[in-house]
């Protein structure tokens, strides 16, 4: 069974408050494409303007460390065909989650996906205040444990409350690949699933929206 873990990137959508929503339009419309093929013979060919953090995406090394590995240099291995562990943290409980709500946990090769449910406040004001995140002691537990991806349903894997960013820092530094924005982590299973989020192979980008999606039963 395939199961999609991704919001809809949609025309003027915010993701990420203080970041500008993507333009989606038409690069060459249907109608503006009849004069250039046969009769009953049409196109449309689309552009999308965005910042790189819309929607559910994947953040690699670069998005964090300049020599850090960039969205092209990313193996296979790291984002696609991984083992799940879905974690469940439900945000009723506290925003924060931490190594004790992770401990005993078999992380070692897999991608660990933080339910938090908060993935219900998408698209409102809501969802940019207060979201659940990792503290640090729990991202050092999941690196040191041989997680393979990080995952969360909320607007920062990081608590935004100062400047620091511990959890991007300690993950994509032990080249970690991080997935932020997830959606639909309760249809999962808590294991016995694998997970995918493959991104766009682009030099130079850190970050770049991905169709995240599980293979369960």
């Amino acid at each position: 069974m395939l199961i999609d873990l991704s919001h809809d990137v949609v025309h003027g959508m915010t993701t990420y408050r203080g970041l500008p929503g993507p333009t989606v339009s038409d690069y060459l419309s249907r109608q503006a494409s009849r004069s250039r093929y046969a009769p009953g013979t049409e196109f449309q060919i689309g552009r999308i303007e965005m910042v790189a953090n819309t929607g559910t995406y994947v953040d690699s090394p670069f998005h964090r460390y300049p020599d850090g590995k960039d969205l092209a240099a990313l193996p296979l291995s790291s984002v696609a065909d991984l083992p799940g562990l879905a974690v469940r943290a439900p945000h009723a409980g506290g925003m924060a989650v931490t190594a004790e709500r992770l401990r005993g946990l078999d992380v070692a090769g897999k991608a660990v996906l933080i339910h938090t449910g908060w993935d219900v406040h998408w698209g409102t004001e809501r969802y940019g205040d207060g979201s659940p995140y990792l503290t640090e002691d729990a991202a050092r537990l999941l690196a040191d444990g041989g997680a393979r991806l990080v995952g969360i349903d909320a607007h920062n894997i990081d608590c935004t409350t100062g400047g620091d960013r511990p959890v991007h820092t300690i993950l994509l530094g032990r080249e970690i690949p991080v997935v932020e924005h997830l959606c639909n982590l309760g249809a999962l299973p808590e294991a016995g699933f694998r997970f995918f989020a493959v991104p766009v192979k682009v030099r130079g980008m850190g970050t770049v929206p991905v169709r995240a999606f599980a293979i369960a039963g």
